[in-house]
């Protein structure tokens, strides 16, 4: 077939199918001004709601940080003789500092309560509890975080070290002993286990379950030589008295 009569034809095609999508167009003139609205409907909708996210987010983070200022800000008897007053937040009592500093933070965890900010802040409040020996309280937030299954999130983990914390500073000495055995046996524990381990070896010590924590310290020292507790879990195991 000659060249130029094969361009002709395909002309003549490109020219019926745009022939045919006009006649379809004008067929459907409504249908197409509906569904041409819809889009730009949906398309503004979605800038914004990823404005309205956008905006949160900033929000809750600014929120956050304001809550983690007041948690960081000084007492008056921390500063230094002589010293210049800090332009921040200074309080005159610990109690005033942790009762402002809860407040912050649940005020976070109220107002953005699916927000990443908002878990961080449950974190921070409990132990704003903890330090105001609100300690059912405390018990109570880092419980529902420590019990999270979420291995994206920081706050579950670190959850777990202030819960066993707890445990003994209340003095329920079998739930933090319980609590520190299960983060040293957790090889999946995304921190440094010889913190727990310390901790562990140091409330048997106090509980005179001295041929536990005897065993304790040992493990420390061998599992972690290069611990910054290893020589002081060598030095204390040393002191122990003999097991009765």
């Amino acid at each position: 077939m000659d060249r130029g009569l094969k361009k002709h034809i395909k002309e003549d095609e490109f020219v019926s199918t745009l022939e045919k999508l006009a006649i379809w167009a004008t067929d459907r003139r409504d249908e197409l001004r509906i569904a041409v609205g819809l889009v730009v409907v949906l398309g503004a909708a979605a800038v914004a709601f990823l404005y309205f996210q956008g905006q949160r987010a900033r929000e809750a983070d600014n929120a956050l940080q304001e809550a983690l200022e007041v948690w960081n800000a000084p007492l008056e008897a921390e500063l230094p003789p002589g010293a210049e007053k800090p332009t921040g937040q200074v309080f005159a009592a610990a109690d005033e500092k942790y009762k402002s500093a809860a407040a912050a933070f649940e005020g976070v965890d109220r107002r953005y309560p699916s927000r990443p900010e908002a878990e961080r802040s449950r974190y921070y409040a409990a132990l704003c509890r903890e330090r105001l020996k609100q300690y059912d309280e405390a018990e109570k937030g880092l419980k529902a975080l420590a019990e999270r299954k979420d291995g994206r999130r920081l706050e579950p983990t670190v959850a777990r070290i202030a819960l066993a914390d707890l445990y003994r500073q209340k003095g329920q000495v079998d739930k933090a002993v319980e609590a520190y055995r299960a983060i040293v046996g957790d090889a999946t524990f995304p921190f440094p286990r010889d913190y727990a381990l310390m901790s562990l070896a140091s409330t048997l010590e106090e509980a005179n379950r001295v041929a536990e924590a005897r065993v304790s310290y040992k493990k420390l020292t061998e599992d972690f030589p290069a611990s910054v507790y290893a020589a002081e879990a060598r030095r204390r195991a040393d002191r122990l008295p003999p097991a009765s």
